[in-house]
């Protein structure tokens, strides 16, 4: 019996020490960290976009498209309003969208869409298998069903927070609020 008692205190433990390593994020955290795939595609600015490129900011890695009228516009809007929120400490904040729809997106037509939100969100495109790739690498899930207008894709809509040191630290679900945003952004940048 004490020997049980043993194995229940230690697993509590346990679970404190894995919490208290999270730092009172908001959103779900990886314990450990791991490092966040890299991957090469085709920035909205025209430029070769690397994920490693943005080492020493804070990353917020989402996946979506430019012609989803859902959840995609609210993300985004989130992520800028969080921006403004954060005053000058958003300058080390970057937004990396990677578009689940290469066949309508393409450079000009997220940069174009970003705009919108954020003149400093990059948007990320290239080749379906490319793309199928990083989609695998992150766990996203991406799904054409068709429509009388042509097509929608449902995907995963949540949003990875990525560390200056590349990261991957937490994952904020779809339906979380700016000022969560705010406050886990807050925890990255102190560090």
């Amino acid at each position: 019996m004490l020997r049980y008692f043993g194995c229940v205190l230690a697993l509590l433990a346990s679970a404190a020490v894995q919490a208290a390593a999270g730092g009172d994020f908001i959103a779900g955290v990886f314990t450990p960290a791991r490092a966040a795939p890299d991957f090469s595609l085709r920035g909205s600015d025209g430029n070769t976009l690397q994920l490693g490129h943005y080492r020493g900011n804070v990353v917020l890695l989402a996946f979506g498209y430019t012609s989803c009228h859902e959840v995609c516009p609210v993300t985004l809007s989130l992520l800028a309003q969080a921006r403004r929120k954060l005053g000058a400490a958003a300058a080390d904040v970057q937004v990396v969208y990677v578009t689940v729809d290469p066949e309508r997106d393409d450079a000009a037509r997220m940069h174009q869409f970003l705009a919108l939100f954020d003149r400093s969100f990059m948007g990320a495109t290239g080749q379906p298998a490319e793309l199928a790739g990083v989609r695998k690498a992150y766990g996203i899930t991406a799904t054409r069903h068709a429509t009388a207008e042509g097509y929608v894709i449902a995907h995963s809509s949540f949003v990875y927070l990525i560390d200056r040191q590349g990261l991957l630290r937490a994952l904020m679900p779809f339906g979380h609020g700016v000022d969560d945003f705010v406050h886990d952004l807050k925890l990255l940048l102190a560090q």
